[in-house]
């Protein structure tokens, strides 16, 4: 099955953390691949230590999307194209019986991926591999393509009075 978690609401990486955690202590085999993060996110620590999980390398030292110059989006796109294309036969070599793409939706918006790549991969991985994406304004087409859809919705959060991402609770 395909879930998509998306929105402007907060919990959708932790909602695919909660999954892939399900999976691994049910004995299952998760590739956690993670877009537009560094790798200083806080659930990686947890993540690289959890029996049947294995984590993607993410870059250490990367900026906001929207704080790049064309230079660096273009340099970042080659790097999150390596670590799809990676992930993709490491999933199908390896037999995972689930992967998550956190961010992945995001990373296709920034024109980081194409969607068209995401989706040849979705649509033709074995049925019995779980994938999961998150991210934000995924394309209908993605929504169409999934089992399970959840959009997070935003009601009220912190970061609209100014107070930014705070560490061990949004990074």
């Amino acid at each position: 099955m395909k879930h998509l978690y998306f929105g402007d609401g907060k919990g959708k990486t932790t909602a695919a953390i909660g999954i892939a955690v399900r999976a691994a202590g049910s004995n299952l085999k998760v590739l956690f691949v993670q877009f537009l993060k560094t790798e200083f996110s806080g659930e990686r620590h947890v993540l690289s230590h959890t029996e049947n999980v294995t984590l993607t390398f993410c870059p250490a030292d990367l900026k906001f999307t929207f704080q790049m110059n064309e230079k660096e989006k273009a340099q970042a796109a080659k790097i999150f194209k390596g670590i799809f294309d990676r992930s993709v036969t490491l999933a199908l070599t390896e037999k995972y019986d689930m992967v998550v793409f956190d961010e992945i939706i995001d990373a296709i918006n920034a024109e980081m991926l194409t969607e068209s790549e995401v989706v040849e991969f979705i649509t033709n991985a074995p049925s019995s591999m779980e994938i999961v994406m998150t991210g934000h304004n995924p394309s209908q087409k993605m929504i169409d393509l999934c089992d399970y859809v959840t959009e997070f919705k935003k009601i009220k959060h912190p970061y609209d009075r100014g107070i930014t991402g705070r560490i061990g609770v949004e990074f």
